[in-house]
This record gives C-alpha cells, structure tokens and sequence, in this order.
C-alpha cells in the first residue's frame, strides 16, 4: 500500500470511529475511559494523528459492538511488508511513545538515517534485489522518522558507539552527510545524542542493540534486535534492568557537547578524503 493511500485509510479509521462513537452516545473522554487510553488519544485515533494499537482497536469493537471492524482495519493497516513481521509492531509504537532511549553499537538508528545511507545499508544486506525493493524499504525508513518533526514527537534520546561514526557506510561522500545531519538535528534540539568513545573500553551493552519506549498510559517497552529477529518485552523485571542498563550506557557515554564535537570531526574527517580522492 503506498503512503499516500495508507495515511488515507487511517484517516477513513479515524472518520468511522468518531461516527460509531457519536452513533454511541459517547463522548471522547468517555470511549477512552472504557478502553483504557485518554479522551485525547481517541481525539487524535479520529484525526489520524495516532494510530492505535491492535489491542486497543479490539476493545473500541466491544465498546461499541462493531463486530470486529476495527480490529480487522486496524489489522490490514499495520500488516505493512515493507518491515520485517517482528518489526511491524515496534514501528506503530514508535508512533504512540512519549519517550524513546535508543542504544546503537554500530549503525545510525533508523528514525536519524538519511536517504543514502539507508540505501547503502539495504543494498548491503540484499545486494541482489530490485531498485523498486531498495527504495520501498528507504522510503518506508525516512516515513518512520516523520515522527521527529510532528508535533507530538517523542523525547528522543540516542548513545552511539563511536563505531557508528567511523564504519563508513556507503563512502566518505554519504557518510559525510550522515553525520552532518545528525549534528544539525543535535544543534536543533530535536532528540540528545551522546557517543561511548572506544577509549571508553568494555559498556555495559556489549550484546548489542535496544530500544526503550515509553508511553502515556502503557507500560513502558523494550526492543531488542538481533541478525534475523527482534523481540518486544514489556514484562517488567527485564524492562527495569534494561533501563539500569542505559542508565550505565549514559554514564559511560560523553558528554551532548562533546559528543557532537566528536561528530562534528569525523564529518571533517570524511570530508578532507573526499578532497583528498
């Protein structure tokens, strides 16, 4: 399903919701106590702001006795196959979370990823596929990170492992505006990035990747992500300790300032062997 015509279907979802809630006698604030999110979050389901998780899409059919209509919308919606199944769910997440922490070892995470890199990394993973395939998954990347400049966008926090700065994925070229970007989205203001140096030595997050989500009125989420999987966990004992694991990834982690000092050089560095070619 292309862009335009999926933001059009989530709007037709919004417009049937308020329709059968007001068909219902019910107010916003009084659909969103029955379903367990807040008036506003229906407000923003109805403009298609927020899209709202399966669950909740199954508890609005039992409201208000549509049968099973929104959750099979809801379903078709988020079966979207330019993601991976496991990674389908943590998209639509990403969408409702009022805060993300993200650790990343060893590439720029996918909401921060411009045009040429992500394609850099699809063509390395799949250097046999159609240039139609490479930019479906590109273009469902930079969709993701629409999130960063909406209103309602997350507290974003990030800690990259210097390697991220120094792999240089698709060239000097692309990664010279890579990290160029990054750095503007840091002067912006748009999410706090902080860099775990290699002199840094061993952190506590050696086996890989993770991503902590927050919201509203859920509990809060991790995502973590190996080669050919990845698994969402909200069970509470392992949440905390992820949490006290980026708690110690921060503190090993230099400082905002710093950090995009030490961006701001490696772009530098990347420039001068364009120059240099």
């Amino acid at each position: 399903m292309a862009n335009g015509s999926r933001q059009a279907a989530w709007e037709f979802f919004g417009a049937e919701l308020k329709r059968r809630r007001e068909e219902s006698g019910l107010t916003q604030t009084a659909l969103g106590m029955q379903v367990f999110v807040s008036g506003g979050y229906i407000g923003q389901f109805e403009q298609a702001i927020r899209k709202p998780q399966l669950d909740v899409a199954q508890r609005i059919d039992e409201v208000l006795q549509t049968g099973g209509f929104f959750e099979r919308l809801c379903r078709q919606l988020i079966d979207d196959r330019r993601y991976a199944d496991y990674f389908a769910a943590v998209v639509e997440l990403e969408t409702l979370a009022t805060r993300i922490c993200e650790f990343a070892p060893t590439l720029v995470p996918g909401l921060l990823q411009t045009a040429a890199y992500a394609r850099a990394v699809t063509l390395a993973a799949n250097p046999f596929v159609t240039d139609e395939y490479v930019e479906e998954k590109v273009g469902a990347r930079l969709e993701r990170a629409a999130i960063l400049g909406d209103a309602t966008r997350p507290e974003y926090w990030v800690i990259l492992h210097e390697n991220v700065l120094y792999i240089p994925v698709g060239g000097s070229t692309v990664m010279a505006g890579q990290l160029d970007h990054l750095a503007e989205m840091m002067r912006q203001r748009q999410l706090l990035v902080a860099v775990i140096p290699y002199s840094g030595g061993a952190h506590a997050s050696m086996g890989g990747q993770l991503k902590l989500m927050d919201f509203e009125e859920s509990p809060p989420t991790l995502y973590t992500e190996t080669e050919y999987s990845g698994t969402l966990i909200d069970e509470p004992a392992v949440v905390r300790h992820a949490q006290r694991t980026y708690a110690l990834l921060r503190a090993a982690a230099l400082s905002p300032e710093a950090s995009l000092a030490l961006i701001e050089s490696a772009a530098e560095d990347y420039r001068r062997c364009i120059s240099t070619t």
